[in-house]
């Protein structure tokens, strides 16, 4: 999964911004438009988007709201548009933050530091019994360890980190295994059997990790 991806349709603004945040370690991705954002955020996923609001096509108002309607993943608008209005629209939608430009480097890379450091820097989850240990990549439930793949937890952690969402198969599928992967789609429904057997009371009745039939899955 990526780092940050950048939405911005000024190459000069989106090569400069890059530079900074991989010099700050962060792994990044690109888009020029709405439309591409969206097809790389649905291959790969990412940590944190910083969205500029003109684009060519859609705009990042329409990329902010399709985002929200999978994912909470953190969303830093940064645009020209400075009205209150403009500003109000984005917040409800549902970004984390606006800013305008032209920004400060410096504020904008503290926002972001911040955002991470927010969302991500607990090392442990703990949701009642379940206990997540994000940084020695292990799961316990009632404090028994709990014996999982790679994989499993790579997908036990993104469900979980995105609590009360509806996330879309194809995005869990993309985010976990890769667009580029041979495995099938089928090995999503396999490991989701798996994680149930192994942190719910009754798998077949599963308190956790839900169904929304038709669309994917969500963790409650």
């Amino acid at each position: 999964m990526t780092d940050i991806l950048i939405v911005e349709d000024n190459k000069e603004i989106s090569d400069v911004l890059c530079d900074f945040l991989r010099a700050e370690n962060y792994t990044v991705s690109t888009a020029e438009s709405g439309e591409k954002a969206l097809s790389l955020y649905e291959k790969y996923g990412a940590r944190l988007i910083v969205l500029d609001i003109m684009l060519p096509g859609m705009d990042g108002f329409s990329v902010c709201s399709k985002i929200r309607e999978q994912s909470n993943t953190p969303i830093l608008i940064v645009s020209s548009k400075t009205a209150k209005d403009d500003k109000l629209n984005g917040l409800i939608l549902g970004a984390d933050d606006y800013i305008e430009k032209p920004y400060d480097i410096d504020i904008l890379l503290a926002k972001i530091a911040g955002i991470f450091k927010r969302r991500y820097a607990l090392d442990e989850i703990s949701m009642g019994s379940l206990k997540i240990d994000k940084a020695g990549k292990k799961v316990s439930k009632n404090d028994v360890p709990l014996n999982m793949t790679s994989k499993e937890f790579e997908l036990l952690l993104l469900l979980a980190e995105n609590k009360g969402k509806t996330l879309k198969k194809e995005y869990i599928f993309n985010t976990i295994w890769g667009s580029d992967s041979i495995s099938e789609t089928q090995t999503l429904t396999v490991h989701i059997k798996w994680l149930r057997k192994k942190i719910e009371d009754d798998p077949k009745n599963p308190e956790h990790i839900l169904t929304v039939w038709g669309v994917g899955y969500k963790f409650v």
